[in-house]
């Protein structure tokens, strides 16, 4: 592994980082006051730049730029993904959004506790889970007397806007990050997006590199901005709660400024809204932007994008039937909290309109279908991704076919293309990984967390590998995390970051393997180099 690329890559993410902390700490000064802005973002934004500035200075080389491989780029992703989580957790702890060291009268062990609840809703944040532990049993600025009717919107301004930015940087990063930073730095951009695209899912939209990754990330800016607008005017929300909002849902992120998340606004007009966007957020991005050019034939013939549309009707189609008949709600109701709930849950957004935790058990059964499922490769939902289920479904399709008829030659195709055989055995090897990680994980929280019942523990697995949020049973859409212990915490931030990173980009980063030491690798080759050549000369003398 050749570390002094791993250091400029990461170095140049951690600097890149200062900005949005920037950002935050002037809007806090606004929106707040400038103690709490200092004491929040100053040091973090300080420990960013320092980190960043100390990589760069102390490991790269002059000719480091030139030594990317595709191992590193992987590693590089899979790496920068904690330093970003471990700078943006800093806010929390020193703002007391939890117990940190700047908390009166804390004990030490309240104040690690704060540690680890502020790197839960770090991560959280950036791989846009939309899980939280904001509550009033681990917040100094809810643990008043009487309580707090709603602790998440008693956060400050400046703090709840951080939050939010951290799910709309995250939404786009692990897709974009190598796109638009190493394409720049490195020239090899490309390597990095595979590392979450896995599959035939990417192409450039444009000749190079960079202008793809700039015209994605004007999409997403786009529609981020549209649907604020829309949420201000239309579904008359405040200009701060549009604001995050909109920062939240392009991500598929599902952080709100409310403890009861969308139901607080109880209004037509913002589900809808949010519906719309949710729904665009489960679509390739390269889509949207063949949608934005008129090229109707490259979104519509679209196989993934078909069972996309299909999955969404059917699921609720039949959630709204089994609210209808068994909840006794009118037909309009049911419609309206099934197909908000089934693009939220499908999507990984994980907003709530409503309680679907005390739905009929069919309907968390369809709804843990769709947290697996997810939504569209190359869109910022997560899952397993629809494109992988169909090509999973093909491959079984075909080895049935050589059973009856063994001598034909029989090729597995998406969208009209033959898939090769090496993608094939990748999404094959990601789904047999996820398998064995969602049980291992499964084994690991039963022990962790006693007391909790089957439908609790396989639904927080669930719902943090496929980066949803909220999951079932003790941690549904009315209840925060923020009774797990610690253990549980703190592997349920690695699944977020597992499911965040498609499963084997993280691997990729602990395998033993990768961290062979480059430099003796180098030094046995140029050996063997001049061994040769010593040969080759004694035979010509």
């Amino acid at each position: 592994m050749r570390r002094d690329v791993l250091a400029l890559i990461v170095g140049w993410t951690l600097l890149a980082l200062c900005l949005p902390l920037f950002i935050v700490l002037l809007a806090t000064i606004f929106l707040d006051d400038w103690l709490l802005a200092l004491k929040a973002f100053l040091p973090s934004l300080l420990i960013s730049g320092a980190c960043g500035g100390l990589l760069l200075r102390g490991w790269v080389r002059s000719d480091t730029p030139e030594r990317l491989r595709d191992k590193e780029a992987f590693a590089a992703v899979a790496l920068c993904w904690p330093a970003v989580v471990a700078i943006g957790a800093l806010p929390y702890w020193f703002s007391d959004v939890f117990i940190g060291p700047f908390t009166t009268d804390a004990q030490f062990i309240d104040i690690i506790r704060g540690a680890i609840n502020s790197w839960f809703e770090s991560m959280s944040g950036f791989t846009t889970t939309g899980a939280t532990v904001i509550d009033p049993s681990m917040s100094p600025t809810c643990m008043v007397a009487g309580g707090v009717p709603d602790c998440i919107n008693a956060q400050p301004r400046g703090l709840l806007l951080w939050r939010s930015l951290t799910q709309w940087l995250g939404g786009m990063g692990i897709i974009m990050l190598g796109m638009l930073l190493l394409a720049r730095i490195l020239g090899g951009g490309m390597s990095l997006a595979r590392a979450e695209l896995t599959g035939p899912s990417l192409s450039r939209l444009r000749p190079r590199l960079k202008e793809t990754a700039l015209v994605l990330w004007a999409t997403y800016a786009g529609l981020t901005i549209l649907e604020m607008v829309l949420l201000f005017t239309i579904g008359e929300m405040s200009i701060f709660d549009a604001l995050n909002h909109g920062l939240t849902t392009l991500p598929s992120g599902g952080f709100s400024t409310r403890d009861a998340s969308i139901s607080y606004y109880d209004s037509l007009a913002v589900e809808s809204i949010i519906i719309v966007f949710m729904f665009l957020a489960g679509v390739n991005f390269s889509l949207l932007y063949f949608l934005t050019q008129r090229n109707w034939s490259k979104v519509f013939d679209d196989e993934e994008f078909k069972w996309y549309v299909v999955i969404i009707f059917l699921s609720m189609l039949a959630c709204a039937l089994v609210l209808s008949l068994n909840e006794g709600m009118s037909n309009a109701r049911a419609v309206r909290d099934s197909l908000f709930h089934v693009i939220s849950i499908g999507t990984s957004t994980g907003y709530a309109a409503a309680d679907y935790g005390s739905w009929p058990v069919f309907t968390h059964i369809l709804l843990f279908f769709l947290m697996v499922v997810g939504a569209c490769a190359g869109s910022t939902a997560g899952g397993l991704k629809i494109l992988r289920m169909n090509l999973s479904l093909k491959i079984a399709g075909r080895e049935l076919e050589r059973i009856a008829t063994p001598k034909q030659v029989k090729n597995v195709r998406m969208n009209g293309q033959v898939i090769e055989s090496d993608k094939l055995a990748l999404i094959i090897g990601m789904l047999i990984v996820w398998v064995g990680l969602f049980i291992f994980s499964t084994l690991l929280l039963a022990v962790s967390m006693t007391g909790s019942d089957f439908e609790t523990i396989v639904s927080v697995v669930a719902a943090s590998l496929g980066n949803t949020g909220p999951a079932l049973g003790n941690y549904g859409p009315t209840q925060t995390w923020a009774s797990m212990s610690t253990t549980s915490l703190l592997w349920t931030s690695v699944l977020m970051w597992f499911g965040r990173l498609e499963l084997l980009t993280a691997l990729i980063l602990i395998h033993p393997r990768t961290w062979r030491g480059e430099e003796k690798s180098e030094e046995k080759l140029t050996r063997r180099a001049m061994k040769a050549f010593k040969e080759l000369f004694q035979k010509e003398d």
